[in-house]
């Protein structure tokens, strides 16, 4: 566990500028930001102005693409625990901070996706405007009328027909997808529903916004927020007709894919999630120590509930923490395949632990902590999402007791050699 402390020099100061940067720059703009945002029909068209003004600093602070980890020639040679330590700072402005470095999902995933697997034209046409800030993108998986945690149930069509695929299917919570920016979208569906392999029955391709057939049909609210102008949409796919060329990776690499693609990601989701506690706690002590705030005589600090509320928060985000970066310095080791475990348990305890801190910061604040003149009410808005996005609770669960379980013949094994042992042991010493 030291490795984890053990930061290079060039990651402490990108840390230094990055805090500089989300506390003086991203958080005194959130008025502002969302102040530009369109209304009615004009959420879905208009970009704050102040989006690229954040953007064009960071770029020049060298603040920009942090994500893809060393592994890929085209990121900044950071580790997946250097960026995860960088990813937390943006958490505490996660509707800003994170777009601003060109860090955010699903544009991240799919940077990966194309840099991991894409083809030298896919990465000229689709990666380097991504990566450039140029467009934004969205990933098509989920499902309406299927249960999309188990991505097997995937019913989406992509047929071939000679030189290309059609695909039908419809979609939704597809992020991203209502930005008048995005220009790409990777879309998971069945290509071969007959193959003796559940696992290799899917596969991604790219279908370009606009393509005839490809319908958006609606943004989704998440508790009455529609996070205009991104959105979170139903979209359809009747007929829409893609080139052959325009396959990720080969024919039923599907799940190899999107399997590479959300282990880092859940990660980033994690880190941010640290970010929004720690801001939510600061709100929260700021709040209860407010001596101009008093109840029955004495600030709110002062009430023993109130006080043990900030110091179980105080635990519970310090060890979460230490979960997420145990994980992401487990997939710089081993990979996100075999970091799963880890992976698994950081994505089940870290949205948990905020949405418990943002419920008790909301009860600290009263009714202003559901307003929207506090971040609170949004922060838990999204905390409650981040247990169903990437995977609900349930199945990160179910994953992580069949991989304790298997162990169950060694530690049988291991018992029985001790039970054996011991009474060698009483049997010589019951001699003497």
């Amino acid at each position: 566990m030291a490795a984890i402390f053990e930061l290079s020099p060039r990651c402490r100061e990108l840390h230094r500028k990055l805090t500089d940067f989300v506390e003086n720059d991203c958080l005194p703009a959130e008025e502002v930001y969302e102040s530009q945002v369109g209304t009615g029909d004009q959420r879905w068209k208009v970009v704050p102005p102040i989006m690229e003004e954040l953007k064009a600093k960071a770029r020049s602070l060298g603040l920009w693409n942090l994500f893809l980890h060393k592994g890929y020639p085209e990121g900044p040679g950071l580790t997946n625990l250097e960026y995860a330590t960088l990813c937390e700072i943006t958490g505490r402005c996660p509707r800003i901070a994170p777009e601003a470095l060109n860090c955010s999902a699903p544009d991240t995933g799919n940077m990966e996706v194309f840099a991991k697997y894409g083809t030298p034209a896919q990465k000229q046409k689709y990666l380097v405007p991504l990566m450039n800030g140029e467009i934004r993108s969205a990933f098509a998986m989920t499902e309406i009328a299927v249960a999309s945690s188990d991505a097997t149930n995937i019913e989406t069509k992509i047929d071939r027909v000679g030189d290309h695929y059609i695909i039908n299917g419809h979609k939704w919570w597809i992020s991203g997808a209502g930005d008048p920016r995005c220009k790409v979208f990777l879309v998971m569906g069945k290509s071969d529903p007959g193959n003796e392999s559940q696992y290799k029955q899917q596969s991604i391709v790219i279908v370009e916004a606009g393509t005839p057939g490809l319908e958006i049909v609606r943004p989704m609210t998440v508790f009455g927020y529609d996070d205009a102008p991104e959105g979170h949409c139903e979209v359809k796919f009747t007929n829409v007709k893609i080139p052959v060329s325009n396959i990720i990776a080969g024919e039923g690499r599907g799940f190899e894919v999107i399997q590479g693609r959300l282990g880092p990601g859940r990660i980033h989701h994690c880190m941010r999630a640290i970010g929004m506690a720690e801001r939510t706690l600061d709100l929260m002590i700021a709040r209860v120590t407010d001596p101009s705030r008093r109840t029955f005589g004495q600030v709110l600090a002062r009430h023993g509930t109130v006080a043990a509320d900030v110091a179980k928060i105080r635990i519970e985000l310090n060890a979460a923490r230490l979960m997420v970066l145990a994980a992401a310095d487990k997939i710089d080791r081993v990979g996100a395949k075999g970091a799963l475990r880890d992976i698994a348990m950081a994505k089940v305890l870290v949205p948990n632990m905020l949405q418990k801190a943002i419920d008790l910061a909301i009860q600290a604040f009263g009714a202003a902590g559901l307003s929207q003149d506090f971040p609170l009410a949004r922060f838990f808005a999204g905390a409650r999402a981040l247990r169903l996005a990437d995977g609900p609770d349930e199945v990160h669960i179910q994953q992580l007791a069949r991989q304790e379980l298997l162990r169950g013949d060694d530690i049988r094994q291991k018992h029985d050699a001790i039970k054996a042992r011991r009474e060698q042991i009483f049997a010589n010493n019951s001699k003497l």
